[in-house]
């Protein structure tokens, strides 16, 4: 459902079917090697219908987000050996070369020189659906490949807790390009409808809640702190379920959902490589900023840096051991036994457990920065800021936001004699970066933290 328009289980289909057999009848899409195909698209129906053409095409399906800059785009499209790109209706890259369009949807198809990856065999034999990137494509994000098989469990096991059925309307509020294997697809396979607004404003997304009688909410922080504060008096009566994820859930935010609305902001831990072994149903009222227990399916521990299980208040890292987990890592090429120990996933996550069982995230183990879901990591920040002329050396970390979880931040030591202002730095970062990559602020310091061995303190 969308603008009003109403798409039926058998219309989809039939979409799907259609945009399949367009795919199949491209000649790169047929090459020597299970195709590889990105997506460009903006959020919507279309989005929908040309990822799972991809997939019913017998494709694997590679997102490629609207944010990314030229240069990671272009490393995303050299790492996963595309065969082509199937670019949305409106998707404003040049198209030079486009063989066909697909009238349905408007798409188009971009080819591209497809080449082999490394371990082709091995990745084909995997049955692979998606590949997805943390973010970006630079930096250390090593690509998750994720198969049909694993893609199933994953929803089936989260399904367990978000109880999603064919008596429900799910409004879709977040990026379908970083956000649809464990929620639009999950949706679909459960038989519920899924509401696509076209604004974040509270008044607007309260107005579609009431047309379409919307029961679950599925978003960001962001998004709940405008509906909290919507002075209107609409109090969303048919809401059964708002799951609440992509970044920390502030105390405030999560209580005045509750005071608006009367039902508690439920806070989800999604782990791109496990799916969603995490949500908070049994405590969201009155421990609104934990993620919960375990859910069915899933074993949780915490451990210190010995590999020992740490107790309850104690910080350790979270390790998880359930279905659905990850494959593969693309490059460098890792299946997941050389990742696990006994089955167990070390996610990188530090956290605590209350008397209850609840589990509180308490920050990263390693540097990299969570921005509302999306990751940065600070190497390919500094990258760019020492490529400016006046930058002796920097360091960048993040910095707490009430609402996006971190936001980056950087300093930086000038050469002798040379400096700029934090504008033109800044400046300098948003011609190579994506916009959650650059730095809020930019600080001159005489000295950077170092370790004792020379190395930048991320601490």
């Amino acid at each position: 459902m969308a603008a009003g328009v109403v798409l039926t289980y058998g219309g989809l289909m039939e979409r799907v079917s259609r945009v399949a057999s367009w795919l199949k009848r491209c000649p790169e899409f047929r090459g020597e090697h299970l195709p590889r195909v990105g997506l460009a698209c903006g959020n919507g129906v279309d989005y929908i219908v040309l990822a799972l053409a991809i997939l019913k095409a017998g494709g694997c399906l590679v997102p490629v987000a609207e944010e990314l800059t030229d240069s990671e785009r272009a490393d995303l499209l050299d790492r996963t050996g595309l065969c082509g790109v199937v670019l949305g209706k409106y998707e404003k890259w040049r198209r030079d070369g486009t063989v066909s369009h697909e009238e349905s949807t408007g798409a188009a198809w971009l080819p591209l020189a497809s080449h082999k990856i490394d371990h082709e065999a091995e990745f084909s034999g995997l049955d692979p659906a998606f590949i997805r990137f943390s973010s970006g494509t630079t930096g250390r994000s090593k690509g998750v490949v994720l198969s049909h098989r694993k893609l199933r469990e994953r929803i089936v096991a989260a399904n367990a807790a978000l109880e999603i059925g064919p008596g429900d309307r799910v409004l879709w509020m977040l990026p379908m390009a970083h956000h649809f294997a464990v929620s639009i697809v999950l949706y679909l396979y459960h038989g519920a409808c899924t509401v696509i607004g076209s604004s974040h404003l509270a008044a607007e997304v309260l107005e579609t809640a009431r047309t379409t009688r919307a029961t679950v909410i599925y978003g960001a922080p962001f998004h709940y702190a405008l509906l909290a504060a919507d002075p209107g008096g609409f109090k969303w009566p048919d809401l059964r379920l708002a799951v609440s994820t992509a970044a920390p859930l502030p105390a405030q935010v999560a209580e005045g959902f509750l005071a608006r609305f009367g039902k508690p902001l439920v806070q989800g831990l999604g782990i791109i490589e496990i799916g969603l072994p995490l949500l908070n149903t049994g405590g969201a009222e009155d421990a609104p900023t934990a993620v919960g227990r375990p859910l069915p399916a899933f074993d949780v521990e915490l451990r210190d840096d010995e590999g020992l299980t740490v107790a309850v208040g104690m910080i350790g890292e979270l390790w998880i051991k359930g279905p659905g987990m990850f494959d593969a890592y693309l490059s460098p090429w890792q299946e997941l036994a050389e990742v696990c120990v006994d089955g167990w996933f070390p996610t990188g996550d530090l956290a605590e457990t209350d008397a209850a069982g609840r589990i509180f995230i308490c920050g990263r183990k390693k540097s990299v920065i969570n921005v509302s879901g999306m990751k940065v990591f600070p190497e390919e920040v500094e990258r760019v800021l020492q490529q400016h002329p006046a930058v002796a050396g920097c360091r960048v970390f993040g910095s707490c936001h009430p609402m996006l979880g971190m936001m980056p931040v950087a300093e930086v030591v000038f050469r002798d004699g040379e400096s700029a202002e934090p504008g033109k730095l800044i400046a300098w970062c948003r011609k190579s970066l994506s916009p959650y990559k650059i730095p809020v602020r930019i600080k001159q310091v005489d000295e950077l933290a170092l370790t004792a061995s020379g190395k930048i303190r991320r601490n």
